[in-house]
């Protein structure tokens, strides 16, 4: 196995700067220097990421700056002694013992063991006492190699995949309650899951000993998590949950005191988290881990407080809109393979086809009809779900999942009812508000265990569907009809403004709200099209088009001026042109995001004219997504190609005029960072 650190990835009483960026962007460029990262940017990008969601100063004067990066190239430990000491967040105050730990993006178990091990044996105060007292590169390497080597002392954790425990203490001191030790239960999870997860558990293990308590720990880190055991969770008195994450399973745990803090506090204040959960665990009134049901639903209305009735309504939209498009994305290829294969007629015969044929007994037009009638009809049915299960997805952000029944329903009866898109977006609105209203209801204990899988799916379906079909479904039918109506008769001039105002809303925020509202619309007219009806398909190349321009603008942008772009930013760069090409707009998001008021203003730019080109020569698309590797559900091929390549270049040097000729800051590359070897 490679070595972590070595000494020429040791810096010993130097001044590194006076903030941990300084400091972070020092140690990553030593371990691009020593070979082991392939960009120094790329790093540090990823390092200070995490810095900035959780400080990573630890009590005793100790930082643990670490990250999982595409530019590891092999699991690597810096470290650094102070000069002078930088403040990392810790209570304690600033650190001058820094351990830098850069992980590769898909780092094996053994190395995520020993880099988690390495993070345990530094709340260790001989081991640290030893790392201040060292005088060469040679002795530090030493003192963390056999950090790494020894077996943990019978006081510390048991070293496991993913369990830590403490065995309790049995004297006259153990526990508090006449009946016995208290014992506990927590997890630990930080989102690397190096550092911090395991530093947690050892030091709420160690508060926990020290006053008579049997506490267990589940630690949900990257080198793999063993599951308490079920008997241990229900002997528990009360659990800790120190975690910045989701605790996966929590479900185990319904029922217990909880206490619930940052995975640092678990190592800052460890003792008070333990005293904590002791007096939780005689409070009749303390804070439980939800049942499913009502508790859970008061608990997310708690977290949801906060939101006020637009930011509500957004991300239930949001939220079916992203489980309705996979329906969408493989039916409309399958569709557009079925007419590939079998011509625009198979709509006409691929029922009759798939029933009465088989591969014994191929129809008249041989095995293509036959394979083109099967695509045709997968995809079909595929499609039949859009509306379904937008209106299901939009009421489980509202109810969780009691509301997906009702939500589905009303859907179907919206689809049955020729109320199509806007259908599904009210039916599954009414869906889940009734589900949401009726699983608040205050109900017997007895009868809480029904109330999600029978009360709240019937009740809310019933209501829900009975609404859209006695009172809104026909209403919205007539104005679904007539929508579709004046899309099919634009032509001309008010085509070519479609396109501008479809072009814009795909490029004004790359992968948000306002993309997703334009897609959605036309992925829920995409089966109306016809060979007698092309307005839909035109819509959807537009929109498809329009949404490839960001990210083929940034890599070309890149290539078209280097100087105005980090090394980071030519990286992405480079996979931006496969982004782009496979219509994931997403691929721009690097560059909006550093550079929010030159990249999206030239982005609007190209995708107003790329969506106005695409209206204009009128191109057609039959499928949702692929960008050019649908390429045969085109129609009109080469005119969405120069469509695509106009808007592409008129936002590649809008952006590098921009770079180059507005107010901008220096761009950082590897040359600037200093490197002392």
């Amino acid at each position: 196995m490679t070595q972590l650190i070595t000494a020429d990835l040791v810096e010993l009483d130097q001044n590194l700067g006076n903030s941990p960026e300084d400091v972070i962007r020092h140690l990553a460029g030593r371990v691009a220097a020593n070979g082991r990262a392939s960009e120094v940017e790329g790093l540090f990008t990823d390092a200070f990421a995490r810095e900035r969601k959780t400080a990573t100063g630890v009590p005793g004067g100790i930082a643990i700056p670490h990250c999982r990066s595409a530019a590891v190239t092999e699991p690597t430990l810096a470290m650094a002694r102070l000069s002078q000491p930088v403040d990392f967040g810790a209570k304690d105050g600033p650190a001058d013992l820094i351990f830098f730990i850069a992980a590769p993006a898909g780092a094996d178990q053994e190395h995520l063991k020993l880099l988690s091990k390495l993070a345990r044996s530094l709340i260790k105060k001989d081991f640290t006492g030893a790392l201040r007292a060292a005088t060469t590169r040679e002795e530090i390497v030493e003192l963390v190699d056999n950090a790494l080597s020894d077996k943990p002392a019978a006081a510390a954790t048991p070293e496991t995949a993913g369990a830590t425990a403490a065995p309790a203490a049995t004297g006259a001191a153990a526990g508090t309650a006449a009946g016995g030790p208290k014992r506990l239960v927590a997890v630990t999870a930080c989102p690397t899951g190096i550092a911090h997860t395991y530093m947690a558990a050892d030091s709420l293990v160690a508060a926990a000993k020290e006053v008579g308590v049997d506490l267990q720990v589940e630690t949900q880190g990257s080198s793999g998590a063993k599951p308490l055991d079920p008997a241990v969770i229900a002997a528990a008195d009360a659990v800790i949950f120190a975690v910045d994450v989701d605790v996966r399973g929590k479900e185990r745990f319904a029922g217990k005191p909880v206490i619930n803090a940052p995975v640092k506090r678990g190592i800052d204040e460890p003792g008070k988290m333990v005293q904590e959960a002791l007096d939780a665990a005689d409070n009749p009134h303390a804070h439980r881990v939800p049942h499913f049901g009502a508790e859970e639903q008061a608990e997310r209305e708690a977290a949801e407080k906060g939101e006020h009735i637009g930011q509500k309504l957004k991300r239930a939209l949001l939220t079916g809109v992203s489980y309705m498009i996979p329906f969408v994305a493989g039916g409309g290829l399958l569709i557009a393979l079925g007419f590939l294969l079998g011509g625009y007629d198979i709509t006409e015969v691929a029922d009759t086809v798939v029933l009465e044929n088989n591969f014994g007994n191929l129809p008249e037009g041989g095995l293509a009809i036959y394979l083109g009638a099967v695509m045709f009809k997968i995809g079909a049915l595929s499609m039949g779900f859009l509306v379904p299960a937008l209106a299901g997805y939009i009421a489980y952000a509202i109810a969780d999942r009691p509301g997906i029944a009702p939500g589905f329903v009303s859907g179907a009866v919206a689809g049955f009812m020729g109320a199509g898109f806007l259908g599904g977006i009210v039916g599954g609105l009414l869906a889940g508000y009734i589900a949401h209203v009726i699983g608040s209801w205050a109900v017997p204990r007895w009868l809480r265990g029904l109330m999600p899988v029978v009360i709240i799916p019937l009740l809310a379906s019933i209501v829900a569907s009975g609404l859209m079909f006695m009172v809104l479904g026909g209403p919205i039918a007539g104005l679904t009809a007539g929508l579709n109506g004046w899309l099919s008769g634009m032509t001309g001039a008010s085509a070519v403004v479609l396109g501008v105002i479809l072009g814009l809303m795909m490029c004004f925020d790359l992968g948000g709200p306002v993309n997703k509202v334009a897609y959605a619309f036309a992925v829920a007219g995409l089966s109306a099209g016809s060979a007698t009806n092309q307005a839909p398909w035109q819509i959807m190349a537009t929109v498809m088009a329009a949404g490839m321009v960001p990210p083929l603008a940034m890599a070309l942008a890149t290539v078209l001026d280097k100087k105005v772009f980090s090394l980071a930013e030519r990286e992405n760069g480079k996979a931006a042109w496969l982004l782009g090409a496979s219509f994931i707009s997403e691929g721009a998001i690097p560059f909006a995001a550093a550079d929010p008021l030159r990249v999206i203003p030239a982005s609007m730019a190209g995708g107003a004219v790329t969506g106005a080109l695409s209206m204009a020569f009128g191109v057609t698309s039959q499928a949702p997504h692929g960008g050019f590797f649908v390429f045969f559900a085109i129609g009109n091929l080469l005119m969405f190609a120069v469509s695509i390549l106009a808007g592409m270049v008129i936002t590649a040097v809008i952006v590098v005029a921009l770079k180059r000729w507005a107010a901008r800051k220096a761009v950082d590359t590897v040359e600037s960072v200093p490197v002392t070897v």
